[in-house]
């Protein structure tokens, strides 16, 4: 079950007369009942919490329940020294389970991302053998090194980890720390994964030269010792200055990993530029460095000085960059953009090789004359499903993106309270079906986004020779799953085999439930393709329904 949707969940009749259950309040002695009168014999929740990592049973655990249905009907306990854990008096009814203990990651039973498996209970269900793993919390340390073997202090150190979460492997921010006088950093509390560390700094003792005003070539003065004059690359985990080349941190439950990161002082390139002869040193747009960093970017501070028509960045070590710069003879927002390999010193940036960035200026039309959600956000991805830019639209349903790089790229919408899609777009020049926009180099795009709305849930049965099937991952694939990364739906399967997909956008997709398939990639179709072949076909209408039942148990595939 999703734990992000159990508001949502419509349970499946489990009996044949409906229960009436009533409240409890949150924190109730765990041997008092969970709700009043019922005719059925109510049923426990009851098992062991165990070290994901040992197997070893684990005591002073707080262990919940609470009714998917009903989420203010909670009840907790703590674990004995055998690690066991017993509610009874438990109504016929569908209840998450999960469990907290310092230095273990809180978790739900058989937790997958942010999915996980709910304990269904009645008569036909036994829910009395449970084994709920807790995985113990890692941690990565380590210190940042100049080339003498000192510590560098106040380096901005971040974290950087692999994630599958939606479907798509992503490498991302998720944590920043400075380093203290010793150079030490930690990042803790972490769960296992890959991780990445990056660090960046500046040479407590850098001094950058003064531009030369004198002959107008843009040379610097040697007033400073060239010694001094120099920069830190940024570093990642291994010694690479490239994102590409960096080695990953493999951490398991319970890691505490120690990485030492060496940096090294490299002499300050010296960037010139020039700037056009109608405009001033306080009328320009200076250029932008920005460096690739996996799956975004960031950009690169530095320092411009100006004389006679000639502009200079100091500050800057070797590598290869995005370089962006006002396009010449064109208004102030408008930027021009190029990748720029920058290594030799007084190197001068060209500014005819770059391409002349677009704009876009979208109008969302809500469907069935639906209000603008507050908060509502497009996302742009590229051709490399990279997120180049998340733009709130406003109340009126407009949103504008003035800096933009030529190419394809598709739209996403993200709202806080519903599911929404790009079905179709439109222009003065004419309607596309689909998604996608193509943003030409230097000119503006204008575009309305209609909208639909996944208001739909799927509901259904996972099962394994006959058998409901638990704890398995359902996805329900889009019929263009390499660009319609925005349609896919999962969820795992509860303890009777029941899932629920939340928020289906209408439209024609393939069914289909894989043993521990969580890492899955989809933006490689490949990897599904296999498994969609003995998929079942699934089409949602368009329409007011709420929720689909479908008819037929979809059976589980083995990876």
């Amino acid at each position: 079950m999703n734990v992000r949707g159990q508001l949502h969940w419509a349970t499946l009749c489990l009996l044949s007369v409906c229960l009436q259950v009533s409240a409890v309040c949150a924190g109730q002695n765990p041997s008092s009942a969970l709700a009043a009168e019922t005719s059925v014999a109510p049923a426990k929740i009851a098992g062991t919490v165990v070290s994901a990592i040992t197997g070893t049973p684990l005591a002073q655990v707080r262990v919940s329940i609470t009714d998917v249905r009903k989420p203010a009907n909670t009840r907790w306990m703590v674990t004995n020294e055998n690690g066991s854990f017993e509610f009874g008096q438990v109504p016929p009814g569908k209840y998450s389970l999960e469990g907290a203990r310092r230095g273990y990651l809180t978790a739900s039973y058989e937790q997958h991302e942010q999915f996980s498996t709910a304990i269904v209970t009645g008569p036909e269900f036994d829910s009395t053998k449970l084994v709920l793993r807790l995985t113990p919390m890692a941690s990565i340390e380590g210190r940042v090194i100049d080339e003498a073997g000192d510590a560098v202090r106040q380096a901005q150190v971040t974290l950087y980890r692999e994630n599958h979460g939606s479907g798509i492997t992503r490498t991302t921010p998720i944590n920043n720390d400075l380093t203290d006088d010793l150079g030490t950093f930690e990042f803790a509390a972490l769960a296992p994964g890959k991780y990445y560390v990056a660090v960046s700094a500046k040479p407590w003792y850098a001094v950058s030269p003064v531009v030369d005003s004198g002959d107008g070539t843009g040379s610097s003065t040697p007033s400073v010792e060239r010694s001094l004059d120099v920069a830190y690359s940024t570093t990642y985990s291994g010694g690479a200055t490239e994102a590409d080349a960096a080695t990953p941190i493999d951490v398991k439950g319970g890691d505490h990993t120690e990485v030492e990161i060496h940096i090294a002082a490299m002499p300050s390139l010296h960037i010139f530029f020039r700037v056009p002869d109608d405009e001033t040193p306080h009328g320009f747009a200076s250029p932008m460095l920005a460096k690739r960093v996996f799956d975004g970017e960031y950009d690169l501070p530095g320092e411009t000085r100006c004389t006679s028509g000639v502009c200079e960045m100091t500050g800057v070590p070797a590598g290869t960059y995005i370089v962006r710069m006002r396009h010449p003879g064109s208004q102030q927002a408008s930027m021009q953009t190029s990748e720029i390999d920058l290594r030799n010193d007084g190197q001068e940036l060209d500014t005819s090789r770059g391409e002349p960035e677009g704009s876009l200026k979208l109008t969302i039309q809500m469907p069935q004359q639906e209000g603008i959600p507050k908060g509502m956000r497009i996302m742009l991805l590229d051709k490399q499903n990279r997120n180049r830019t998340f733009q709130e639209v406003d109340a009126s349903g407009h949103a504008t993106i003035p800096i933009l790089p030529a190419g394809k790229y598709s739209i996403q919408v993200y709202a806080a309270d519903k599911r929404y899609a790009v079905a179709r777009t439109f222009s003065d020049a004419g309607q596309t079906a689909g998604h996608e926009v193509e943003i030409p180099a230097g000119g503006p795009t204008a575009l309305t986004a209609v909208l639909a709305a996944g208001s739909v849930n799927v509901e259904g049965f996972a099962k394994r020779g006959g058998k409901g099937a638990s704890g398995v991952m359902v996805v329900l694939i889009p019929r263009e799953p390499s660009t319609h990364e925005e349609l896919f739906r999962r969820d795992q399967s509860d303890s009777d085999g029941s899932f629920n997909l939340i928020g289906v956008i209408p439209g024609s997709y393939t069914l289909v439930a894989i043993e521990d398939a969580w890492e899955f990639d989809w933006s490689k179709p490949a990897q599904l393709a296999r498994y969609a072949q003995r998929g079942q076909a699934v089409t949602i209408p368009e329409g007011p329904q709420t929720n689909i039942h479908l008819p037929e148990a979809v059976e589980v595939q083995p990876r």
